[in-house]
């Protein structure tokens, strides 16, 4: 008999439910946690409430059929929503934003057609691993007035400047003052069990492996709760601090609340604008999320992206026609499905279930969750993504690699997720022109061939062009040329160029046309053929 989730011998492909074990369990605690972010990221958005969910159940349902990343989970996500407010202001209404959506999905499914996903190819490692480190830190950062029961801002909220005028280190601050003992004593027990979950010899227990530990939180949390509100109620869990969901009684009743696209608005410019906005923001988060769910998966798997920007221009197609908010691949939500020991899409489309049975059937028991609780799994989660360990493997790769890396995480802590992923970008760009920069780095010296071994001053230097020449080649070569010696007899060989940039041939000119005056002798070899079929 094949192991779980390994090749089968009839066909030697996974078996899509043989690792039903681990997903079962992970889907539900990805769904706990999506939970409250959905709704959460709804009434940020300036969205009826109903949208984060509708949301969150497409992600589940179709965005994990349709991808071809075995971890990662789709819904509503924080980074959209300055962008939602400012499209209903743009557009006037909420219909009119859910056509917008509809088009963004449209667009999308162009660029995965385009094969646009190959762009997140180029994001180098270090600013991936900064973004994960810095998550990590506001996840921790923004569950601390949560677990103290003294929050004011939505649950998910990723952003420095929160939209109540707070920011990340003064809501700290204001929670310390008007801390809530019952979410205090709610939240200190769920950490103290997600950490006795996590040990060694409960690791061991067979019966351990298979209950996941956030699960085992969430139940206990709401049990003394409710014994709490029996025998000590001013000790219990105020009712603002624990999950809202809407309750509703009958499908007919869900689909009175729906709320459905004004295809009118796509009449109106501004549409497209909105539509394009979304459908690149939403774009670029996806291809970090899989980047970085990439790099956290155990099996270390690899995402397809232009799959990916198709699946999730088709569920942005579906959230807007059935009036959900824009989704991505989200960090948070995948990290949690791995730390949960999700093994594969199963477990996002678990959490689809979840949510969609949920939202008929279970709102009146989910609605005694106590955030806290929810706070104490994403404390645990957010310290897995940025463990002391992972600083010092950075530091020791050296600058090139840290320096891109911690500015990354200053930048995304002080600013939000995209303008910091950004910044970070900028930088080691930065780096990789440094080094690019460096002479010798792109042309091989040869020194004596001809002319004799002790002449060095009538010895020609053989400088050779790699087989791709491209802009970012230039300075190096350019380097290398002004520190030729004069006087000096220079072949510069272009021969197992197939390509070579504009930029440096008109370099190469340059310094073919100074040559004279520094008596060098030059001697170009495979450049003008080179130069003349690219132009």
């Amino acid at each position: 008999m094949a192991p779980a989730g390994g090749p089968t011998p009839a066909t030697g492909k996974p078996s899509l439910f043989g690792t039903i074990g681990q997903d079962a369990p992970a889907g539900l605690v990805v769904f706990l946690v999506a939970l409250p972010l959905c709704l959460g990221i709804s009434l940020a958005s300036g969205a009826p409430l109903l949208a984060g969910l509708i949301s969150g159940i497409v992600g589940g349902l179709l965005v994990s059929v349709l991808s071809g990343s075995a971890v990662s989970v789709s819904g509503p996500a924080a980074g959209l929503t300055v962008i939602m407010l400012s499209a209903i202001a743009t557009l006037g209404s909420w219909p009119a934003v859910l056509a917008a959506t509809v088009v963004a999905g449209v667009i999308q499914l162009l660029l995965g057609v385009a094969r646009a996903g190959i762009i997140a190819l180029y994001f180098p490692a270090a600013v991936i691993r900064g973004m994960l480190a810095a998550i990590g830190i506001i996840l921790i950062m923004k569950q601390i007035p949560h677990f103290l029961g003294a929050d004011t801002d939505y649950f998910e909220d990723m952003d420095f400047l929160q939209f109540n005028g707070l920011n990340t280190f003064s809501a700290i601050a204001a929670a310390a003052k008007g801390l809530s003992p019952g979410s205090v004593l709610v939240g200190a027990v769920s950490l103290a069990l997600l950490l006795l979950w996590d040990t060694a010899p409960v690791r061991r227990q067979p019966w351990a492996r298979l209950v996941p530990g956030a699960l085992v939180t969430v139940l206990v949390a709401v049990g003394l709760n409710q014994l709490l509100r029996a025998v000590a109620p001013d000790l219990a869990v105020r009712p603002e601090h624990l999950v809202k969901l809407p309750v509703l009684s009958s499908l007919g009743q869900l689909a009175g609340v729906m709320t459905f696209p004004d295809f009118g608005a796509l009449r109106n410019p501004a549409t497209y604008g909105v539509a394009f906005t979304i459908a690149i923001v939403a774009s670029l988060e996806t291809l970090l999320s899989v980047e970085a769910v990439d790099n956290l998966d155990p099996q270390k798997r690899h995402t397809p992206t232009n799959r990916e920007l198709m699946a999730q221009g088709a569920g942005n197609l579906v959230s807007g026609l059935l009036g959900g908010l824009p989704l991505t691949a989200v960090i948070v939500r995948s990290s949690a499905n791995i730390a949960a020991g999700g093994q594969s899409k199963v477990s996002a489309f678990i959490h689809g279930i979840l949510l969609l049975l949920s939202l008929l059937f279970m709102g009146a028991i989910l609605n005694l969750i106590p955030l806290a609780a929810l706070a104490a799994v994403l404390l645990l989660v957010g310290f897995k993504l940025t463990k002391p360990a992972l600083y010092r493997n950075q530091w020791r790769l050296g600058w090139a690699q840290f320096g891109p890396f911690i500015i990354t995480i200053l930048a995304v802590l002080f600013t939000d997720l995209l303008k910091g992923v950004s910044i970070g970008l900028v930088i080691g760009f930065f780096f990789i022109l440094k080094d690019n920069a460096k002479a010798g780095s792109y042309l091989r010296r040869d020194p004596a061939v001809g002319g004799g071994a002790d002449d060095e001053a009538g010895a020609l230097l053989h400088l050779r062009l790699p087989e791709h020449v491209s802009f970012l080649n230039k300075a190096s070569i350019v380097t290398t040329l002004e520190q030729l010696p004069a006087g000096s007899r220079v072949l510069l060989d272009g021969t197992r160029s197939d390509v070579i940039d504009h930029d440096v041939l008109e370099a190469i000119e340059a310094f073919r046309q100074a040559a004279p005056a520094r008596g060098i002798e030059l001697e170009l070899r495979g450049i003008r053929q080179v130069a003349m079929a690219g132009h």
